[in-house]
């Protein structure tokens, strides 16, 4: 899954600067969706680090089944947390 490709998919753009609330409260919605439908792990997590980025990703618990899903989910939150400084 390419970020552009899944910005454009969700918010029809892939320039953050130009994503209208209303927008990205649909494009959200869209993603939870498509998350809780999704059956392959990889693009499960790809999703759901998307929605990580954007303050609306489910409990690790409720998200992700497998153990090692949990915790590259929680490698990657630790990443994004050096990456802002934190």
């Amino acid at each position: 899954m390419d970020f552009d490709d899944q910005l454009r998919r969700y918010f029809g753009t892939d320039d953050l600067t130009t994503i209208a609330p209303t927008t990205l409260e649909v494009g959200i919605d869209r993603m939870k969706v498509d998350f809780g439908m999704e059956k392959d792990s990889s693009r499960k997590f790809a999703l759901w680090t998307l929605m990580y980025m954007f303050g609306a990703a489910p409990d690790l618990d409720v998200a992700f089944k497998s153990e090692e899903d949990r915790e590259a989910a929680r490698d990657f939150m630790d990443m994004m947390a050096k990456a802002a400084g934190e």
